[in-house]
């Protein structure tokens, strides 16, 4: 019997953070960088009282989704586009951009999707070094070819939680050739209240060469639902909206997206606490000799380098406890963990049981 032939990947898939633990049935769940605070009581009413109308499919085009969007944040309701997470984006755009013997350029620890989707479509990836864990402009920069085709770029980046300057994301698009276009993912943009920081939707909001990135997943609390969006070019969204799925984001999700970003009150009161966190968390594990990024997103990316214990002891005795920490060997980052931060009770459990852990060391 001949058997029909396909593709061979070779490539691994994309292990996201796990959420079961070997040893506990109680998980505190700190490896996937989702809301601390669950979701807002906006949103917690439309999913109470949501109706019988899920027999019938949603808008295919997101209208009332789309113009939530661009009545929030002051954009074009006809350069908006949504997807199943803003990985689904990512996926379109390589779908959109590139071909065989294209290549991508990715900092080499970045949020993995980029390269997997490049790959998919037989691109080349392209890694530019970091300095200390942090995207360095002049990396990218020599990287390019004429074959550049995408440069991503997440901005706080995701896993090193560290991110770059309003100065330093203009500088990188003015000198890139404008033929190149540059992905700015803002996924977690809404954390960062550093000065020096603009979102990229901020910065390049009527550039035709950048497009940026969103996602529902973390401040709103949306992860479940599966709903981020992309803003760029009329052209480009344009040829999206013609090879994307036919009713990619459920009606549930839209509609929860949109009282999601009415939800003023609860996005203030994550952000916060997010830093108000992040400040205690820094300041404890600093007692450990355990290295972290500024704060900024909401993880810290955890470097074990000068400290009595390793990454893999740490994560295996806070696995006794049943505390997940999302390994970061995944991203070629060595003796590292990201810990994402959780609720108070969460926060309050996770510095008990570090205090427990070093006390004899």
């Amino acid at each position: 019997m001949i058997n029909p032939t396909f593709r061979r990947i070779n490539f691994q898939a994309y292990k996201p953070g796990r959420s079961i633990s070997k040893n506990s049935k109680k998980v505190i769940k700190l490896s996937a960088n989702e809301s601390a605070l669950g979701i807002g009581k906006k949103v917690q009413k439309v999913i109470k009282a949501f109706d019988n109308k899920i027999s019938k499919y949603p808008d295919g085009k997101f209208k009332g989704l789309t113009y939530a969007i661009s009545k929030k944040y002051k954009c074009h309701q006809n350069k908006i586009i949504c997807g199943s997470g803003s990985d689904e984006i990512i996926q379109m755009l390589c779908q959109l951009f590139l071909k065989k013997g294209d290549e991508v350029i990715v900092p080499q620890y970045s949020f993995l999707m980029y390269r997997i989707y490049a790959k998919i479509v037989d691109a080349k990836v392209i890694f530019s070094k970091e300095i200390k864990f942090k995207v360095s402009i002049e990396e990218i920069l020599k990287k390019v070819t004429k074959k550049t085709k995408i440069v991503f770029l997440a901005n706080p980046n995701n896993p090193t939680g560290t991110y770059i300057n309003n100065n330093e994301l203009i500088e990188l698009r003015k000198k890139l050739n404008s033929r190149i276009l540059l992905v700015v993912d803002d996924a977690y943009f809404e954390y960062m209240v550093n000065k020096d920081y603009r979102s990229g939707l901020e910065i390049f909001k009527n550039k035709k060469n950048v497009f940026i990135l969103r996602t529902f997943s973390k401040i709103h609390g949306l992860a479940s639902l599966r709903v981020g969006w992309g803003y760029g070019d009329k052209k480009i969204i344009n040829e999206l909206y013609k090879i994307k799925p036919p009713f990619n984001v459920n009606r549930i999700a839209q509609v929860c997206a949109e009282e999601a970003l009415k939800d003023k009150e609860f996005i203030k009161k994550s952000i916060k606490h997010n830093t108000l966190w992040c400040k205690k968390i820094k300041k404890e594990l600093k007692k450990y000799k355990i290295i972290t990024n500024d704060i900024g997103p909401n993880f810290f990316l955890l470097n074990f380098n000068k400290c009595k214990l390793s990454a893999d002891k740490i994560e295996k005795k806070l696995e006794d406890y049943g505390i997940i920490l999302r390994e970061m060997k995944s991203y070629g980052i060595k003796n590292c963990l990201r810990l994402t931060i959780g609720s108070k009770k969460e926060n309050l459990f996770l510095l008990n049981k570090m205090k427990s852990i070093f006390k004899n060391v």
